[in-house]
């Protein structure tokens, strides 16, 4: 097996025009600074005729390989299923919509092998988008840095660089590919740095992404938070809440007793009875919900014993 210094993994949906565009150019960048590589094309899913091209392509190109997905699945089932097949020492990954320099290539490269980061996002300072998708990005990266410690401007940007160690240590899912870089930190790789990029006008084309992204970035966020912590240990979670819940509603359900006990004994009027008080209500609801808790922490550490592969997809091709 040959020695590679680059695999550049590109996940696409519908990009037929671009394509040629693209790897010639990877391919030019490639040759000038004399490096071994692969690029490795993901086709989710394409309704165009881009599977047709990558094969056209990979006819006259022996360092391009394909994958196909028989339906649309997500851009991380796409990176997920070239992560696993890439075989050089440093893995890039970029978009197919030419909005994304292969000139960066080089420069992530070197930053990987001799700054020696685990991983490199790219920053694109300067964009070319509508405000519509500016605001919400920066409102975005600021609670991702917030939640996940990690000083990045742009965690969404398509164009990082990771030691080929990282790509394999990790899983991506669902739709975890804007957070690759707090995946990575939490599995071990730390040493996580920055390269403003440039970032180029659409060409062809249009975008593939809409608002509604932004609302279930937000979501995976906290998905990702929640998993990176208690991932293994679901209990300590549900257990600590359903405990506490479980403790606050049996000294309420205590105090409501004993007092009126103590009344009783001390021969005082008892104005309402116990269960004719709010308290006894709340106390009441606080101790189902911290027994429900706990009790969802025993399930959640059976099910994170038995999960299934998440990551099974069907390739409909390859070549």
């Amino acid at each position: 097996m040959q020695h590679l210094d680059i695999s550049i993994v590109v996940p696409l949906l519908n990009e037929e025009e671009s394509l040629p565009e693209l790897v010639s150019w990877i391919s030019k960048v490639m040759t000038e600074k004399g490096y071994l590589y692969e690029v490795i094309l993901v086709d989710d899913g394409s309704t165009d005729r881009s599977w047709e091209v990558i094969k056209e392509i990979q006819k006259e190109n022996l360092y391009v390989k394909g994958i196909s997905f028989l339906r649309n699945y997500g851009k991380s089932a796409a990176l997920h299923s070239g992560f696993q097949v890439v075989q050089g020492d440093v893995v890039i990954t970029m978009d197919a919509d030419l909005q994304d320099s292969p000139d960066e290539i080089p420069d992530l490269y070197r930053m990987i092998m001799e700054e020696n980061y685990d991983l490199v996002s790219g920053w694109k300072k300067k964009r070319y988008d509508p405000i519509t998708k500016t605001v919400p990005t920066k409102i975005f990266n600021a609670a991702t840095r917030k939640m996940s410690g990690i000083e990045l401007h742009d965690f969404n940007c398509g164009l990082k660089a990771y030691k080929r160690d990282v790509v394999k240590n990790i899983e991506v899912y669902g739709e975890m590919h804007r957070y690759i870089p707090v995946i990575a930190k939490w599995v071990g790789f730390k040493n996580i740095g920055e390269k403003v990029v440039q970032h180029r006008a659409r060409q062809y084309g249009v975008t593939k992404f809409g608002l509604s992204r932004f609302m279930n970035g937000f979501l995976d966020l906290l998905s990702i938070s929640f998993v990176s912590r208690f991932k293994k240990k679901p209990m300590h979670f549900f257990g600590t809440f359903g405990v506490l819940s479980f403790i606050v509603g049996f000294g309420f359900m205590a105090y409501l007793i004993l007092d009126k006990m103590y009344r009783s004994y001390m021969m005082l009027p008892i104005q309402r009875e116990v269960v004719e008080q709010p308290l006894f209500f709340l106390a009441i609801t606080a101790i189902i919900i911290g027994t429900q808790l706990f009790l969802a922490g025993f399930l959640a550490e059976l099910i994170a014993l038995n999960t299934p592969n998440r990551n099974d997809y069907k390739v409909k091709d390859r070549i």
